[in-house]
């Protein structure tokens, strides 16, 4: 990989000469989504440029991001074949079981009862004839998968980073994209790729509608520590307020403690009040909704939070503009899968790009882009609609919906077939899948 490098030896930097690099493909965003489609697209010999206004160091901060991923067994065969899961492995906790329950805040303050109506899923039991066994998915720190994206940036001499860059201005015409940075350069490439997160200023620019719904929830997010191992045990937990999802996390590398990554939605109104309790209060709340299934339990770390929304943009394409990740569409996270359905548009456009450059054609052509948008509506909206329902469904204390969602539970898990619908569907083995989601090579 190429990179304009400053004094800082760890840190990217824009050169104020202007030049004009010329690329096939320019990916805005050097994120989770952004840096895996570079990844991916370098790994297969395209040229690529990938802008980003933060410099990685920042983004591989312990302070930067504190959450984790959920990367599902599709996902994971998806790192493996472009050569990222490698520098990730040993960073990654194997989920080897879910168990989903509702529940209920003790009013006396206790801990949260574990409700005898639950759902369980068994890795042993989502494989198919034939199959190897194999974890349902990982929980791998942010941090440490963006680290592991850069290393592998590093090794591919196609792609190039400008981090820190700012970008001034885009156009788009009918035979190339330009893009200008806040330092005068000018990037030209064939194709432009929004992975910019939610408020994606080339979305915006392109006229593209975003269709949006706020929820009145707040996540929030710390590592907690617990006296007993979790064996690779994923706990969610359905109470009022919304999901309180307990992740399996490898040991603390220093201590040898055992951690779990905790997200607590919560009533977003309560959430400022939450957040900067004292100790001792704070772990009593997070007690109590955590349980003592694991033991002693003690939050460790800095307390992040994270305002809840969903949205999709009415179109995931305009002329050599596509978008992907939480630039097309963004979901509630109480499935753990919003990296995954952006790793699935990271591989469908991948697949399509690369195809479409080989047989020799214009890869940001309108009927090129069409394919790409064809075939990643459905699975956008398909999860749009799962987390939406599920949320709504989950996170509300209405008797009659609370037993039928316990007996919806109950049924589920009775029946084998169904229960390992959901268990491959959760493993990103469910649809139409790209050839890396299948672990093939582009």
């Amino acid at each position: 990989m190429r990179r304009d490098v400053s004094g800082q030896p760890d840190a990217d930097h824009v050169n104020a000469a202007v030049v004009e690099p010329a690329a096939d493909v320019l990916v805005v965003g050097a994120g989770l989504i952004g840096a895996t489609l570079a990844v991916a697209l370098g790994s297969a010999g395209m040229r690529v440029a990938v802008i980003d206004r933060l410099p990685g160091s920042t983004q591989v901060s312990p302070t930067f991001d504190g959450r984790t991923t959920a990367v599902a067994h599709g996902s994971r065969r998806a790192l493996e074949a472009i050569g990222v899961w490698r520098y990730l492995a040993a960073h990654a906790e194997p989920i080897l079981d879910i168990r989903i329950s509702d529940g209920r805040l003790d009013p006396a303050g206790g801990p949260a009862p574990m409700s005898l109506l639950h759902l369980h899923f068994d890795h042993r039991q989502a494989s198919h004839r034939g199959e190897p066994m194999a974890p349902m998915g990982h929980i791998v720190e942010n941090r440490h998968l963006r680290a592991a994206l850069f290393r592998r940036l590093e090794e591919l001499p196609t792609v190039t980073l400008l981090a820190p860059a700012e970008l001034d201005a885009a156009v788009r015409d009918e035979g190339e994209a330009r893009v200008t940075l806040a330092d005068g350069r000018t990037i030209r490439a064939a194709l432009l790729v929004s992975a910019e997160g939610r408020g994606g200023m080339l979305r915006d620019q392109a006229g593209i509608h975003l269709l949006r719904a706020d929820y009145a929830q707040t996540a929030i997010v710390v590592t907690a520590e617990h006296a007993l191992p979790h064996r690779g045990v994923a706990h969610e937990k359905f109470l009022p307020a919304g999901p309180f999802a307990i992740l399996p996390m490898t040991d603390d590398p220093a201590s040898g403690a055992h951690r779990s990554s905790i997200v607590w939605t919560e009533r977003a109104d309560l959430v400022p009040a939450l957040l900067p309790l004292a100790e001792a209060e704070f772990q009593g709340e997070f007690a109590r909704r955590f349980g003592e299934h694991l033991g002693a339990v003690k939050t460790v770390g800095p307390r992040f939070s994270y305002k809840l929304a969903v949205q999709s943009a009415e179109r995931f394409v305009a002329p050599r503009l596509a978008l992907v990740g939480d630039a097309a569409h963004g979901i509630h996270p109480i499935a753990g899968q919003g990296w995954n359905l952006g790793l699935r548009d990271v591989a469908a456009l991948a697949e399509i790009v690369v195809d479409a450059h080989r047989l020799g054609l214009d890869i940001g052509h309108a009927t090129v882009l069409a394919d790409y948008e064809r075939w990643r509506r459905v699975d956008g909206l398909t999860m749009i609609g799962a987390t939406d329902a599920l949320n709504f469904l989950f996170s509300n204390d209405v008797a009659p919906v609370r037993l039928a969602r316990d007996l919806g539970l109950a049924a589920v898990n009775r029946l084998p077939p169904l229960r390992r619908f959901f268990m491959r569907h959760a493993m990103g083995l469910v649809g139409d899948l790209p050839r890396l989601v299948k672990g093939e090579a582009l």
